[in-house]
């Protein structure tokens, strides 16, 4: 072999390689399809760029400073904060979790009443948020609320003022964010449910196993990539929540039940600090990143065993 040949079979592979990784970014278009293709593709381009990519980027340049973190960190309304934004996701996401778990079971009978009872049961998540948790804060309302008047109606004593004390106040925001988003959560694992395959059960009823035993070895162990799924995405969720507690609690009573996404609101508009709310917001980011690149890992584990 001369060296002319030997050159060209040097960079014949690289060459190969790049027209075989140019033909599968084209998917195998040409020309005019090309075009078209990439005429399609432009305005979501466009708009992931501008909506998501760059609100990204401006948020970590206006959080960039140092000097906001000293500030963050040194306020002990953020101390707080950060130990109610634990309690608020933790309670919330895995109380509502176990108690989706259950009654997806619930909802699995079949009975003549089980349809009509899951439409009611729908009916807080279908309810529009903003009016939902308005009406959860004048029901709370240790004056004329709703709550307070029945309690007394009943058991004829007062009823504590429950968004007074810290701790009642942010108890009532769990409540109401599990009441909200537990219809939601329960129909993906009714869905998990209905996907297991009913000759296991019947299997297992023919072996002797009780309704216990049956959950214990089919039910959650086929359902547990999708509990541990929804779960990490309910942290993602709650995490992020703003609406339930700025418009139950408002963050009070004095700032004491503030969640990271109302402080950050809270120092950006209502304090006039956006680069110090943009920086309590991504205070949260450490945990957020590695949650969901675990996530991403996950689901592409279990779409691989499937």
């Amino acid at each position: 072999m001369d060296g002319s040949s030997a050159q060209v079979a040097a960079i014949g592979p690289p060459v190969s390689v790049r027209r075989m990784a140019r033909r599968r970014w084209r998917a195998g278009l040409q020309g005019p399809e090309l075009i078209w293709a990439l005429a399609f593709l432009a305005p979501y381009i466009v708009t992931f760029l501008l909506f998501v990519v760059y609100p990204i980027i401006y948020g970590l340049w206006m959080g960039s400073q140092p000097a906001l973190y000293a500030q963050l960190f040194s306020d002990p309304i953020y101390q707080e904060t950060v130990i109610n934004t634990l309690i608020y996701v933790l309670v919330a996401v895995n109380v509502r979790m176990v108690m989706a778990l259950g009654l997806s079971g619930f909802f699995m009978r079949k009975r003549w009443w089980t349809k009509p009872l899951m439409m009611i049961f729908i009916l807080p998540w279908a309810v529009p948020a903003l009016p939902t948790f308005l009406s959860i804060h004048w029901m709370l309302n240790g004056d004329w609320g709703l709550v307070d008047n029945l309690i007394y109606a009943l058991f004829h004593f007062n009823a504590p003022s429950w968004l007074d004390h810290r701790w009642l106040a942010l108890g009532a925001d769990i409540v109401a964010y599990m009441w909200k988003w537990l219809p939601f959560w329960t129909i993906i694992l009714v869905a998990g449910r209905m996907a297991i395959p009913q000759d296991l059960y019947e299997a297992a009823a023919v072996d002797g196993a009780t309704g216990w035993h049956r959950f214990k070895e089919i039910t959650f162990p086929l359902l547990a990539n999708l509990y541990l799924v929804c779960t990490l995405l309910g942290i993602l969720f709650t995490l992020g929540d703003f609406t339930t507690v700025y418009f139950v609690s408002g963050g009070g009573p004095a700032n004491s039940t503030q969640v990271l996404a109302t402080l950050g609101i809270r120092d950006a508009f209502t304090m006039s600090q956006p680069r110090l709310g943009v920086a309590a917001v991504l205070t949260a980011v450490p945990v957020l990143v590695p949650m969901v690149i675990w996530l991403m890992r996950r689901v592409r584990a279990t779409a691989v065993e499937r």
